[in-house]
Order: structure tokens, then sequence, then C-alpha cells
């Protein structure tokens, strides 16, 4: 199932997504589908939720080639809206509910939204009504948070909370979610094209940098999670439960977490949003035995001192995507649990997994493991796109497969430079190992050039990483007035630990070349991260260009 090939068995069938749902429920009715911080609900009652908002959707007018946005985080509400859209035809973009009003307003002229679901919690729904005002939406589906608490939850938002909550008008542009609902299942859905009607609009900088959404079919979609569900061979279906902390609104738990889940039909533990004591007591409670993540994520519990008064050996495989993966992370991350964790690769273009290291057997250091089925990859020559470089030799990973989107929502000059004839290129540069392993160096657009020659900031992080007092790594590319650009290194200590500039020079000596090392090391309390947890250049680089402008000035 890890191996590379152009024909494997079984023979990918795309499928519209809401069948997946529709036959876990018959399958699997009884089985737990929805945690939400002690609240459930059964296949049963998501199906059948499902299909009223579907008719609900149906009344409102979406049907095929119609947008609708779901602005939320990990609730029940964000499952049911998801594959109740899906059902009634119509295509979903998934909003960031931590977006500025700004953000979100592009999004929405962009994609052509003009239906929202939202939050009635001030912080989420303020931002979206602004956006209607604005003249941005027609219609507002607001979902009250104190229905999907469980008391003494409820009680305590009802009573507490009220200034948390969003004064949300009672007229016919502002819909409760309970009148979304408040009528029979949906009959005769509109037919779906599962190889050319839109599932998702995935907003992404995407591989030219500039915000676009990636449009994924149900055919990307579907194979995406027939992929994962052959990579997670050992799930036990109907068994397994899966840990939802990963925001859904991003296409890795998107795929990964909620609708791997509901192909194998294992029960979703959400939570609206990452905080170390719940995610320990969600795990400890629920017996979680799937956890899709981030590095930032792993390390932390690692850290954290009352990791040691929990139980984590529920948990059985992790797989681990957004960033490099350290070995360290890893192995003491599989040391607390006896789980197999396990690094894998994806885009948001590629709905989003390409590549993992398999479950099973040693993976191999360093690299994102081999294509997942149905998946072809090759290594594109930096100078010569049209070049395919033998193995051992860098060049841009380029992906084919089932998975690789549409193309860019009405942007077909930018789709045409991401795709040609069926590779996605990824923007990614790394080379194939004798074993078929893929091992990734670096972005193209992070790459540093200095005195000529190609450094690769990765390259880097992993050596600090090396040091055993390193927690986290970013390295960027600052000017140098002799080399043109040169390495310059963040780094955030383990508590507790001293280290010096000079020391950790000194360290790196041993693992880096002259031309690699970091100009400057400068030591900080705290990286800058996404919000899924990732660390994040943008922030670092925009410093130093500021930085250097106002050296310029002097």
């Amino acid at each position: 199932m890890n191996g590379e090939t152009t024909s494997p068995e079984p023979v990918f069938t795309p499928r519209p997504m809401a069948d997946y749902l529709d036959e876990t429920v018959r399958v699997f009715a009884d089985r737990p589908a929805l945690d939400f911080l002690g609240k459930a609900w059964s296949y049963a009652q998501l199906g059948d939720l499902v299909d009223r908002a579907a008719e609900g959707f149906r009344k409102l007018g979406v049907t095929r080639g119609v947008q609708v946005g779901l602005c939320l985080p990990n609730t029940p509400y964000f499952t049911i809206c998801y594959f109740a859209v899906l059902k009634a035809g119509g295509t979903v973009v998934n909003y960031n509910p931590l977006y500025v009003e700004r953000e979100i307003a592009f999004q929405t002229r962009d994609s052509r939204t003009r239906i929202m679901v939202t939050l009635d919690l001030k912080v989420i729904y303020d931002k979206v009504e602004a956006v209607r005002v604005s003249g941005g939406l027609d219609t507002l589906i607001v979902c009250p948070m104190a229905d999907i608490l469980p008391q003494p939850k409820k009680l305590l938002f009802t009573l507490f909370k009220a200034k948390d909550r969003a004064r949300v008008p009672r007229d016919d542009v502002h819909m409760p979610f309970s009148r979304l609902v408040d009528g029979p299942a949906i009959k005769d859905a509109p037919k779906v094209d599962p190889l050319t009607d839109v599932a998702i609009l995935q907003y992404t900088g995407g591989t030219t940098g500039v915000p676009k959404g990636a449009m994924l079919s149900h055919a990307n979609l579907s194979a995406n999670m027939e992929q994962m569900r052959l990579f997670f061979s050992e799930a036990r279906p109907g068994e397994e439960t899966m840990l939802c902390v990963l925001p859904f609104f991003h296409v890795f738990a998107m795929t990964a977490a909620q609708n791997l889940s509901v192909l194998i039909g294992a029960e979703m533990a959400l939570m609206p949003r990452f905080e170390l004591k719940l995610l320990l007591d969600t795990i400890k409670r629920k017996s979680v035995t799937l956890f899709p993540g981030v590095p930032t994520i792993y390390t932390a519990i690692n850290h954290a001192p009352q990791t040691k008064n929990y139980d984590l050996t529920s948990i059985r495989m992790c797989i681990s995507g957004g960033a490099p993966l350290p070995v360290e992370v890893k192995q003491n991350f599989e040391a607390l649990t006896g789980c197999t964790l396990v690094e894998g690769y994806g885009l948001t273009e590629a709905s989003p997994v390409v590549s993992c290291n398999p479950l099973e057997g040693k993976p191999r250091a360093g690299s994102i493991g081999k294509p997942v089925a149905w998946t072809e990859c090759e290594f594109r020559s930096l100078e010569d796109p049209y070049v395919v470089m033998p193995e051992g030799e860098k060049g841009e990973l380029c992906v084919r497969g089932p998975q690789v989107m549409l193309g860019y929502w009405e942007r077909p000059d930018d789709t045409n430079r991401t795709i040609e004839n069926g590779f996605l290129h990824t923007g990614d540069v790394g080379y194939r190992d004798e074993d078929g392993y893929i091992h990734l160096v670096d972005r193209i657009k992070d790459l540093i050039i200095c005195s000529g020659y190609n450094v690769y900031p990765r390259v880097i992080e992993e050596a600090l990483y090396q040091n055993e007092a390193v927690e986290e790594a970013i390295v960027i590319a600052i000017a140098d007035s002799y080399r043109g650009q040169a390495p310059k290194a963040f780094v955030k200590l383990k508590e507790g630990v001293e280290l010096t500039a000079d020391d950790l020079k000194a360290f790196l000596k041993g693992h880096l070349s002259a031309i690699e090392m970091p100009r400057e090391i400068e030591f900080r309390e705290e990286l800058p991260k996404t919000l899924v947890g990732k660390l994040s250049k943008k922030e670092l680089v925009e410093e130093e260009k500021a930085k250097a402008g106002e050296a310029a000035a002097e």
C-alpha cells in the first residue's frame, strides 16, 4: 500500500462524498459518531440531521454550483453542515473562524459565497455579520453554542457567558440552525458527478503565493479518504476513536480526521481548539486510538509536566503532517504512548495526502515516506521542468494521482502553471533514494542563494534539532552584502536550558558546511505559528525586511 505503483489493487472508483456517510449510517447506526466535550451523537442521529439540513439547504436554493461557507471551529455543526451541503449538491467553502473581517470579506467575494454558517459567539459572528452588512452575504445560518454543550457546561455557558454570545436579529436573513433542520429529510437529491463537481473550495497560498481556492472534486476527496484507509490498514471499522484537535477547516484535518472517521465508522472526539489539559483529558476520557497532528502538538505533550499524570497508551496510530517531524519528537512520543507515529506529506492541491512513512517496520529517518496508493511522484529539474531527475538527485517534486485538484477557482493561468500533463508542481525540492523513499530538502521559495550556492533552510533546521537543548527552530534568508543572502536561525530552547549562540555554532560545525552555517542565531521564548500549529516563517521574514529597510534609511 505504501509502494509507488501506477496500477495498484484495489481499483479506485470515484463516489459522491455523501454516499460514504449514508453507508456508514447504515452499517454503524448505533455507533457513536461525534463527542463534543462529553455530549454524544450516534451515526443514526448524525445521518438524520444531515438529511434534514440538506433539505433545509435545498429550500435556500443550494444545489449544484452553489457555494456555502462554513465559518466554524470543530463542532457537530461543522460535520452536519459539511455533509448536508454536499448531499444537496452544493460546494463547501471552508473559512478559518480566526480570520479577520478583511480576510473573510475577500474570500467571500472571490468564491461568490452567499450563504454562511457560523456560531453565535461574538468573536466569530460579529465579523461574519459585518461582511453580510457590507453586501457580501445574503443569508447567515447561526448555530447556538449552548445547544451542543452537555450539562453542566450548558448551564454555565448560559448563565455566565452572556457577554460572549452575539445578539442575533430575528429576521429573514438570519436563520437559526434549528429552523434549518426543522423539516423532512431530503428526497431526490441532485445527482453528483464525482469527477467534475466541486465538493470543496479550499483556500490556500498555493504554489504561486497568491490566495486562491483549490477546487477539490468529490473524486479528489474520496480518493484521498480511500488512500488513507489503505494506509491505516490496521484500523478497525466501527471500533476506533479519532482525536479531532486539528481544525476541520484545514484540509489535513478535513481528510485525515473527519472524512476518514466517516469512512471507517470511527467516533470523532471533537476539540474546538488546542488546549493541552483538555486534550489530555479527552484522550483519557475517550480512550483515543487514532491521533493525526502536527509536530508542535506532539512536542507540547512530550514536554508538559502534567503528561506523566495521564495514561496515553490507548493511542495506537498517529500521522504527523504540516511540517518536518524531528526524530526526537517521534521517539519521545512513541515512548510515552506505545503508539506508532509516522510522518506524512501533503498539500492543499492534493486533498492533501501524497506520501507517508509505513506504519509497519522502520521508517526512513528524514523521509516523508513513499507515495500513497494510485500516486506517481517525479522530481523535475529546477532549471528545466521537463527533465526528470535520476535517483538521488534533487529536483522539484511533481505529483500525479486521483487526489490532485481540478484547478484553482477562476484562475486558469495559475492552474496551467501549477498542473502540467496531469502533474502537480508542488514547489518542494527533494529527491528519491535507492529504496523509493522521498526526501524533501525545502521549498523553492525558501531557497537561500549564498555566493551562488543553494542552501536549504530545512537542512540547517534538522541540524539544529540534533542539539538536545533545541525545542523549535526556524531558518530564513537575510540580506548579506557579500554573499547576497545568508541563513539566520531563530531558536526556542527547552525550558530550563541555557545555551549561547557561540555554543550552538560550535555544535553545528560538526553538522553543516561553512556555507550553511547561520550568520546569526536569535533565541526567542516563542516562535510564530500558523493557526493549525505549524511553525511559520512569514512573520520572521517580514520582521527582517523591516529591519533592513530601517537600516537602509539611516
